[in-house]
């Protein structure tokens, strides 16, 4: 395990102003919960911490430091962060003392390593049920993360808690038989039936339209009408009627 050496000073309990001033000075305020080795465990301390050198620690998951407050050096696991939720500025720090020969309850990632057969071969979609797990551990054996192969799952295949590989120190505290990981058959959507008829919809009926024509322009069509057809003018008839 890497060893990872970060410093610290005491501070007094301030204001949210001075709190405030003291992060743009360059320093974030933090609190080492348990006190020192050797203390109350329920003592706490504020302290201090330059952003420079927190940033450069806090990117590996669950990593044990040696947290140096003057002459004091103590182990410690970084419990908690609180960031500004629109700039992600660091606002503060707790840190917790841990004994390096007392098991710790964590939580850590799961990530889902390789491309599942069922996705790649089928076109299934690949279900991450759980993505952080407790386990139970050394402080000196707790991974920044747990890898879980999928490459091997089919469609309709899925992985338990109980295949995730063993770790050397590490018990993992779930139900064995909690589903982690699944690969489903893609959702086809039928079409809905139509009934019969109406797909093909009457065609509306087409009025042509256009301008109303003149008297002369009606006699005129009529006129040129031929006899039997419609709108020939009807034949004139000459002489004496019958009686």
């Amino acid at each position: 395990m890497q060893n990872i050496i970060l410093s610290a000073e005491t501070r007094e309990s301030v204001s949210n102003g001075k709190l405030n001033e003291l992060r743009k000075s360059g320093w974030i305020p933090a609190v080492l919960y348990g006190g020192h080795s050797g203390e109350k465990s329920d003592k706490n301390i504020l302290i201090k911490v330059k952003e420079k050198s927190l940033q450069k620690t806090i990117g590996s998951h669950n990593a044990i430091l040696e947290l140096k407050v003057g002459n004091q050096s103590d182990s410690v696991l970084i419990k908690e962060i609180q960031r500004d939720v629109v700039t992600q500025k660091l606002l503060h720090v707790d840190f917790q003392r841990v004994s390096m020969t007392e098991k710790l309850e964590v939580m850590v990632p799961l990530h889902l390593v390789g491309e599942a057969k069922g996705v790649k071969l089928s076109g299934g979609i690949l279900q991450h049920l759980v993505r952080e797990i407790k386990i139970l551990a050394l402080p000196k054996d707790l991974p920044s993360a747990i890898n879980l192969d999928v490459s091997g799952l089919e469609i309709g295949h899925g992985l338990l808690a109980s295949e995730i590989p063993a770790i050397a120190g590490v018990q993992l505290l779930l139900d064995p038989h909690q589903m982690i990981a699944n690969v489903v058959a893609p959702t086809i959507l039928e079409e809905t039936p139509q009934a019969p008829g109406a797909a093909t919809a009457a065609e509306p009926e087409v009025i042509a339209k256009g301008k109303k024509p003149e008297e002369g322009e009606e006699a005129a069509a009529t006129a040129t009408a031929k006899p039997g057809e419609k709108g020939a003018a009807a034949p004139k008839t000459t002489g004496t009627p019958a009686k």
